[in-house]
């Protein structure tokens, strides 16, 4: 599989809709580790290690030194937003990094001016946009793609990936324009409200044959529409919703807990959020898009059908509060009522103050630069492998999503190492102790 890997050649542009706190938060990381005054911690590609080989072997390299995928020195940032802030202004205004650290970069995060934005307010409410496009459907994915067009050739690009740093938009279902690529780029040309703007650049990318990765939990690329245009031109798409805060904890508690057949009665979240994303989720039309993402991680772990005397009366309820005060500090509480040997009770609490932006900017870079590396390698529609980074897994038609965060990680190791053309490692080990008595 090695061979077939084009090299990580030339510039990579890093495309985001969305330039808010996440985004500048992303941006303003990468350009501080280029000067080398911060490191890039929290992201997988650049600070960890993969093993190869056997144990005895002692090979651990680092992932950015085993995969061939883009240097920081090469990659380039530009998007779209809803408000005319150049980077500088809208990370001193989203208040998540120190103006200091800001002050040290200004120039680089100056540069970095948003294109006019896809924008439909229906879709949230909450935001009064004034930088946007006019237009149809239609028209509004063609702008989308003469942006990138233009992006590309201005900044001398060599790939363009995309990364939706946007917010939630409201819930909805797919319907009948969203079954087929023929539905949907006719409902384009009727400018059909049913397409949402995630759609629109979601449609526009993948049209060019540009991998895209959807940080919210809108309904956009796990659609048939665009699966089908995925694999017409052989570009790599992969789940939604960045999997940071509450849902990370989940993530590594509740594979504990089922790994021990531990039972759970109920498991009760709530948040408190002040940033951009918290005052769109203060619609109830858009929390409800949120709601569902997180809701189906712990049925997918705990698999209530399969164990029903441990999770078959599992109550979950989640809340998210907008509260300015915290600004990007969300705060979560998880109260988790659990039962052990003869069904005796426990109980387990979590306070996580986390700092949303903080841990989504290197899911954004990582989600950025496997894709870039998934179409350089020739790999095309739907890439299991990074569920890892996300709350909803995107899987082939009948396969139920993993939600575990150490076998999405396992996952994620081995496919790396699949192309690369090590051996895939399944932590047996039995052949040490074999290997041991034999010498004996």
């Amino acid at each position: 599989m090695k061979s077939n890997i084009q090299p990580a050649e030339g510039k990579l542009g890093i495309l985001i809709p969305g330039l808010g706190a996440v985004a500048t938060t992303l941006i303003a990381g990468v350009e501080a580790v280029k000067k080398g005054i911060s490191q890039p911690i929290g992201s997988l590609t650049q600070m960890g290690h993969i093993r190869l080989g056997k144990r005895t072997e002692n090979r651990y390299p680092k992932i950015k030194d085993f995969v061939p995928i883009a240097d920081f020195k090469d990659i380039v940032f530009g998007g779209w937003d809803v408000y005319e802030d150049n980077v500088y202004e809208a990370a001193m205004k989203a208040k998540v990094l120190e103006p200091g650290l800001l002050n040290a970069i200004k120039p680089e995060l100056e540069r970095v001016v948003p294109m006019k934005a896809a924008f439909d307010h229906n879709y949230a409410k909450n935001l009064i946009a004034t930088n946007v496009k006019t237009g149809t459907r239609h028209e509004l994915a063609q702008q989308v793609m003469a942006d990138i067009k233009n992006f590309k050739e201005k900044n001398d690009c060599n790939r363009i990936v995309l990364v939706w740093c946007g917010s939630t938009e409201i819930y909805y279902e797919a319907s009948e324009i969203h079954q087929s690529l023929a539905k949907f780029e006719q409902a384009l040309l009727d400018d059909d409200k049913r397409i949402s703007p995630s759609m629109i650049y979601a449609y526009s990318a993948l049209k060019m044959g540009i991998p895209f990765a959807n940080g919210a939990p809108n309904l956009t690329v796990d659609i048939p529409a665009m699966i089908e245009l995925a694999k017409l031109t052989e570009t790599p798409i992969a789940g939604k919703d960045f999997k940071t805060g509450q849902t990370l904890m989940k993530t590594i508690l509740a594979p504990g807990l089922a790994a021990r057949s531990l039972g759970v009665k109920g498991w009760f979240s709530t948040n408190i959020l002040g940033n951009r994303d918290g005052l769109v989720l203060d619609d109830p039309d858009n929390f409800k898009t949120k709601e569902v993402s997180k809701l189906g991680v712990l049925e997918d772990i705990f698999k209530p059908e399969d164990n029903p005397e441990l999770y078959g009366d599992l109550y979950h309820k989640i809340r998210i509060d907008y509260y300015p005060p915290h600004g990007d500090n969300k705060e979560s509480w998880d109260n988790i009522d659990i039962f052990g040997w003869l069904g005796y009770k426990m109980q387990i609490k979590i306070n996580f103050l986390c700092r949303d932006s903080i841990l989504a900017a290197p899911i954004a870079l990582d989600l950025a630069l496997f894709s870039d590396l998934a179409k350089r390698a020739q790999m095309s529609g739907i890439q299991e492998w990074l569920s890892f980074y996300l709350k909803s897994p995107q899987t082939a038609p009948g396969l139920r999503p993993e939600n575990d965060i150490f076998k999405q990680l396992m996952k994620l190791q081995n496919t790396l190492r699949h192309l690369m053309g090590e051996d895939l490692i399944t932590h047996l080990g039995l052949d040490y102790y074999q290997d041991l008595v034999e010498a004996l």
